[in-house]
């Protein structure tokens, strides 16, 4: 068993470390940016006053946060995280961000002469919870087999894509996907149901088909009923797209159908639906047609 750090208890990252905590890991927590859950501290989970304590005390270093400057202020603020890392201990970043500032964070770590993988996850929250989460990796392969016990503690589609940055590329590739296919979901059922049809009967019917998918089955359902209160919020969406459109600037890429997609997330923003679970994508588009596939037909 190792001794962990683990920065960053939120939505995802509390089930997270109750799995590796449950599987007789020692937690190390830092109380200088959440106040550590009771449910880990009742587990057995140390506290310590910052990020440095954490990794001069941790094997492993787990860092799963909201965007890039969260990261860069753990790993290198004061009391940073590069302020106590050395020979042998382990800093993996499971924050889904910037593939461009991970290669750079991931040189400034391995120069203290600690080793850092780049691990963003794909899921959501009851992937987190039911420990199925996919884990995309990117660093040494020598780095990532030390680490795989605890990357099957928490997922189960795990990949070394590459060196450092890949499992960030990696990431926001899916996250492309995913909103891609949010969208083609959204944009049917709308079409559907303004044409007469019953959009739930429509969602049946497609689902013995070519058009089938996860997003189709779970988020599909989820338009249909109204529910959005979120697993993967608006926001976080956003800023991941946001992260594509700028890697594809870099690159001299055009990507219209991924710029598209956060214009209507952005719709959703306008209409506070920041919070929203991305499945509510469809009130954007319901918003923009004056019409709505529930109830009666007005946009919510």
């Amino acid at each position: 068993m190792a001794n962990i750090g683990f920065i960053g208890t939120g939505i995802m990252g509390l089930p997270m470390a109750e799995n590796l905590q449950k599987a007789g890991h020692q937690l190390i927590l830092s109380r200088h940016f959440i106040a550590p859950p009771a449910s880990l501290v009742d587990g057995g989970a140390t506290v310590l006053a910052n990020p440095r304590e954490v990794a001069q005390e941790a094997e492993f270093v787990i860092v799963m946060l909201p965007d890039t400057p969260q990261v860069n202020d753990v790993l290198f603020g004061e009391n940073g995280l590069s302020e106590g890392t050395g020979a042998g201990k382990v800093v993996i970043d499971m924050s889904s961000i910037s593939p461009s500032a991970t290669k750079a964070f991931a040189e400034k770590i391995n120069a203290t002469g600690a080793q850092y993988l780049d691990a963003p996850v794909s899921g959501g929250e009851v992937g987190a919870k039911a420990a199925t989460l996919s884990i995309m990796v990117g660093g040494e392969q020598a780095t990532f087999e030390r680490a795989l016990p605890l990357f099957q503690t928490m997922g189960k589609n795990i990949t070394l894509v590459g060196g450092n940055g890949d499992g960030q590329t990696a990431k926001v590739a899916n996250q492309i996907i995913v909103a891609l296919n949010i969208q083609a979901v959204a944009e049917a059922l709308l079409f559907a149901s303004k044409n007469g049809a019953d959009p739930a009967k429509v969602r049946e019917a497609l689902m013995g088909g070519f058009a089938s998918s996860k997003i189709l089955e779970v988020h599909g359902e989820r338009m249909i009923k109204g529910t959005f209160n979120p697993g993967f919020r608006i926001a976080l969406h956003q800023k991941d797209l946001n992260l594509a459109l700028e890697g594809a600037r870099e690159l001299g890429l055009n990507l219209p159908n991924t710029a598209n997609a956060q214009q209507v997330f952005s719709t959703c923003a306008a209409l506070g639906g920041s919070g929203w679970d991305h499945s509510g994508l469809i009130k954007g588009l319901e918003h923009m047609a004056n019409f709505s596939i529930r109830g009666d037909h007005r946009p919510d």
